[in-house]
């Protein structure tokens, strides 16, 4: 494919300590446009990439608010606007009778809001990435993690990238096509 632009610069790594260490490197020379892959969950690897915090825990709040608020309101609507009927001596707003539905309908819709939420933040389903490509990368549902910087980083130069992995211990580092 010699038309094709590459995508970025992908690197191997053979250990949580070795990926945590690049990350740390990446992050303190202002690289934008990258991330890292893992077979599991490595603890504090976001502080090490400057993640912010995520958007969904605010997210699942606003929905599960506008949730027991819709269901308190439909409740509300219905016993005195739409089928006023007394029953045993009760006022049409007895809002004690609500409180179970309006829970429920709160985490109903923060568990909405959660699921789709994160789909959105994570950009799922992805059904294409560059990485997929690589036959190397096949290892990252096993044993091995990996960088990738995309070319579309204003601090991108593959030479100096691969000389810069090379240096913080990347087991192997390759060019991405797109």
């Amino acid at each position: 494919m010699a038309d094709s632009k590459p995508y970025g610069v992908l690197a191997e790594f053979d250990t949580t300590s070795g990926l945590y260490h690049a990350c740390e490197a990446i992050r303190d020379r202002g690289f934008k446009r990258w991330d890292s892959y893992t077979p599991f969950p490595v603890h504090g690897l976001d502080g090490a990439m400057g993640l912010k915090r995520s958007k969904l825990p605010f997210i699942v709040l606003v929905m599960g608010l506008l949730g027991a608020a819709g269901g308190f309101l439909m409740q509300t609507w219905i016993s005195v606007e739409a089928y006023p009927i007394v029953y045993s001596g009760k006022p049409m707003f007895a809002w004690q009778a609500f409180v179970p539905v309006t829970f429920e309908c709160g985490v109903l819709f923060a568990s909405f809001g959660a699921v789709f939420g994160m789909f959105g933040l994570n950009e799922l389903p992805t059904f294409y990435h560059p990485c997929f490509n690589s036959e190397r990368f096949l290892a990252v549902t096993d044993d091995k993690f990996f960088i990738a910087i995309e070319a579309a980083d204003p601090q991108y130069d593959e030479a100096t990238l691969k000389e810069l992995f090379s240096e913080l211990g990347a087991t192997h580092v390759e060019t991405l096509e797109a």
